[in-house]
């Protein structure tokens, strides 16, 4: 595949970064995004990125639905949706996908990658984790909090190793510092640990991280979701040992 066109689903905050971190090397980068207004705002302004990396990218190709973006013939997809989007999505990627073309999912949680084989076969598949956190600061500006890197890429056969390998070097070329690894499934379930130990707690009391950790009641309930998680990977075959975080 020596003629990547590249393209990215969705551009809440996470995507958004994403895509301007690749149009700040590749600007004929494709976005899809269906909310009211967003593609205006965006042809108009273009995306800003701010805090631990930082971007000011026009943006060329925009569009509010992913068959509109058939004749660009995309062959390199990043998908960054809501997880629960992903079906629907994949449906209308039918549109648009060709033989040869791969899909990124960048979503949380378990299997999205699997999914994706399931619709277009293991060759289109590839997986992302991201370790980024990010928060929108208007349609078109996101502020980035903390990366820790790299992030980390896989796809599901050995065969795409050396595509998935250009990939994240094309992605830390763009300032987006990114691994291939083997076993991608390996760092989605690390991050879902972290998910699943913290998030639904911070949301439900409206409490940091560290508010979270500092307090005794939230930090026990903490400690137990995240001993239930590490069984839970361990069972599934991703033993990651007692002194894990």
């Amino acid at each position: 595949m020596d003629d990547l066109r590249i393209a990215v689903v969705g551009v809440g905050a996470t995507g958004a970064v994403l895509a301007a971190a690749l149009l700040s090397r590749h600007p004929e980068t494709m976005l899809v995004d269906p909310r009211p207004g967003l593609g205006e705002s965006i042809k108009r302004d273009g995306i800003k990125i701010s805090g631990q990396v930082t971007y000011n990218v026009p943006v060329h190709h925009f569009f509010d639905r992913i068959e509109m973006m058939k004749t660009l013939k995309p062959n390199l997809i990043f998908l960054a949706t809501k997880t629960f989007h992903l079906p629907r999505v994949l449906d209308d990627l039918k549109a648009v996908f060709t033989d040869g073309t791969k899909i990124v999912s960048t979503h949380n949680g378990l299997g999205t990658e699997d999914v994706i084989a399931e619709t277009f076969g293991a060759d289109a598949a590839f997986r992302m984790s991201l370790n980024y956190g990010v928060a929108l600061k208007g349609p078109n500006e996101v502020e980035m909090a903390f990366f820790n890197r790299p992030n980390h890429l896989g796809a599901l056969t050995k065969e795409n190793k050396e595509l998935g390998s250009r990939v994240a070097q094309i992605l830390t070329d763009c300032g987006l510092d990114t691994e291939y690894v083997d076993d991608i499934k390996l760092y989605v379930w690390k991050k879902m640990i972290m998910k699943c130990t913290m998030a639904s707690i911070c949301a439900v009391t409206d409490r940091t991280l560290k508010e979270i950790l500092d307090f005794p009641p939230t930090r026990e309930i903490a400690d137990n979701c995240f001993k239930e998680a590490l069984a839970v990977a361990k069972a599934q075959g991703y033993d990651l040992g007692e002194e894990y975080m």
